[in-house]
């Protein structure tokens, strides 16, 4: 053999080992197993649903309100302080956080918490386009929320002025006690539950589908091997046809036909 010629035939064989996914075959393969892929997506969703309703405990969320604005002079707001609370919005909410006022608050409503968890505790933020700061508490008990809430707009109003002499803060709506719960949530865990457990089976089948090199039909045949087969036998039993051996042993025969009932071999 030359050696072109086995360049060829190693050339060819590389090309056969790079399987080429065809989507309509992976595809129906899918299809195929959908009871599979529906029972993944089921079971996933029932883990999910149990883990969020039995496992993790649920968080409750207390909101207070507090409008940044005063008046400056006694009973007028003019523009001056409309534009002096506007631009000071994010120092609010930074000052709410510092140490001194969180730290007065675990005191006040002796907290079994640190710095450090009450700060993972608090969402502050502005309403856009509005000088009004709302202070959000999450708890697993919500009135502990509540009060927390509460105590916080308390302590913004009497420590804000001090700390940046500036008229005080309003409070415009204190926090109440929450009655559902914020987190977590069933329907968007029991759906990320079943989306997870249907992509990892959508994997494992992908997997499958790409390790089965079995030649399944003629184009296959046609496709790896570069010829096209003359004829192909259809896969099942052929009824009335059976193997048997040969009592010398020394070979395999075939017998056609249907057995003789033992009713017929009397008569």
């Amino acid at each position: 053999m030359s050696q072109t010629q086995t360049q060829e035939i190693n050339a060819k064989n590389q090309e056969n080992d790079v399987r080429e996914i065809d989507l309509g075959d992976l595809f129906s393969f899918y299809f195929s197993k959908i009871i599979w892929i529906i029972i993944a997506f089921v079971v996933g969703a029932v883990i999910a649903g149990v883990i969020t309703k039995f496992a993790i405990t649920p968080k409750y969320t207390a909101t207070s309100t507090m409008y940044m604005v005063s008046s400056s002079t006694g009973s007028v707001v003019d523009l001056t302080d409309l534009n002096l609370g506007t631009s000071l919005s994010s120092d609010y909410i930074e000052l709410i956080k510092t140490r001194p006022i969180v730290e007065s608050v675990i005191e006040d409503l002796d907290l079994d918490y640190d710095y450090k968890t009450v700060l993972g505790m608090m969402n502050i933020s502005v309403v856009t386009g509005t000088r009004i700061i709302k202070i959000a508490i999450t708890s697993e008990d919500p009135e502990e929320a509540m009060m927390m809430a509460n105590r916080f707009a308390e302590k913004t109003e009497i420590q804000i002025p001090l700390l940046m002499d500036t008229p005080k803060p309003n409070i415009a709506e204190q926090a109440i006690l929450p009655t559902t719960k914020s987190s977590p949530s069933l329907t968007r865990n029991v759906l990320i539950g079943a989306l997870i457990c249907l992509v990892l089976m959508l994997i494992v089948l992908t997997v499958m589908y790409l390790m089965d090199d079995t030649l399944k039909s003629a184009e296959d045949v046609e496709k790896y091997f570069g010829v096209m087969p003359l004829t192909t036998i259809p896969e099942g039993k052929i009824e009335g046809l059976e193997s048997t051996d040969d009592r010398s042993g020394k070979g395999r025969r075939l017998k056609v036909g249907k057995k003789r009932s033992s009713r017929s071999r009397r008569k």
